[in-house]
C-alpha cells in the first residue's frame, strides 16, 4: 500500500489508523484508535488539494465553473474510485460483521477510508506529500471531461424554472444505520412528475443523488 500511496511513513501507525473502521471494537470511538478523525481531517486536506490542482488545470475558468468540478471531485463517488483503484478495500481494518456485509466494497466506507489516508500522509509528510498522491490520482479524474459537471441539484432547478414549475422539494424518509455511518434516504418532487428517492452517506449526497435520478427520468420522458 505505502509503494501505491508513494511515500514510506516514518509514523506506521498513522497508516494502521487509517485503516481502522470503528467497527473493530466496540470502544473504538472513545478509544480513538479508529480512522473516523482522520476521515475529518483528510476531508480538508482533500479539499485544498483539489482546489490548488483544479486552479493551475484550468486557468480560464470561472469561480463557478471551478467549483462544480471540485464538488464532484471530493465526492464520496470520486474517493471510492481512488481508494478501488489503489485496492484500499484488501488493506482495511473491520469487524468480521462488517466485513460480512460487504464493507471492503462499500462505496461509503471506501470513500471514508480513502479520506483518512489522506490525512495520515499529510501527518506524516506534510502537505507536499499529500498534495502529491492526490494530484497524481484525482488528475485523471478532472481530464476525463472537459466541460464542468454541473451539479444534480442545480440542473434539476434549471430544468423546472425552464418549464415554469416551482423549485424541487426535497424531504428526508429515513435515517438509519450507526451513529457513526449513517445512512440517509432523501425524496425530491417535482410538479407533474413522480417522486424520487436516495440513499447517501449525508443528507446532502442523497439529495444529490435524487435530483439526478429524478431528472435523468424526465430526460427521458
Amino acid at each position: 500500500l505505502e509503494s501505491r500511496l508513494g511515500h514510506r511513513f516514518r509514523q506506521p501507525a498513522l497508516l494502521d489508523r487509517a485503516l481502522t473502521h470503528a467497527s473493530l471494537s466496540a470502544d473504538s470511538r472513545s478509544a480513538g484508535v479508529s480512522n473516523e478523525r482522520l476521515e475529518f481531517l483528510g476531508d480538508r486536506v482533500l479539499g485544498l488539494a483539489v482546489a490548488h490542482l483544479l486552479f493551475e488545470t484550468f486557468p480560464g475558468e470561472t469561480e463557478g465553473d471551478l467549483a462544480r468540478r471540485h464538488a464532484a471531485l471530493v465526492s464520496g463517488t470520486a474517493l471510492a474510485r481512488v481508494a478501488e483503484g489503489i485496492n484500499l478495500g484488501a488493506h482495511l481494518r473491520m469487524a468480521r460483521s462488517e466485513e460480512g456485509s460487504g464493507g471492503r466494497r462499500s462505496e461509503n466506507l471506501l470513500a471514508d477510508a480513502c479520506e483518512a489516508v489522506i490525512a495520515a500522509l499529510y501527518l506524516d509528510g506534510g502537505f507536499t506529500v499529500a498534495a502529491t498522491f492526490v494530484a497524481a490520482q484525482w488528475r485523471p479524474l478532472a481530464d476525463q471531461d472537459l466541460s464542468p459537471p454541473k451539479d444534480p441539484k442545480t440542473a434539476l432547478q434549471e430544468w423546472a424554472q425552464g418549464r415554469g414549475l416551482p423549485l424541487p422539494e426535497y424531504r428526508e424518509t429515513a435515517r438509519e444505520g450507526p451513529a457513526h455511518a449513517p445512512v440517509f434516504t432523501v425524496e425530491v418532487r417535482v410538479d407533474g412528475a413522480a417522486p424520487a428517492s436516495a440513499t447517501g452517506s449525508s443528507k446532502r449526497s442523497a439529495e444529490r443523488a435524487a435530483a439526478d435520478t429524478l431528472l435523468t427520468a424526465l430526460q427521458a420522458r
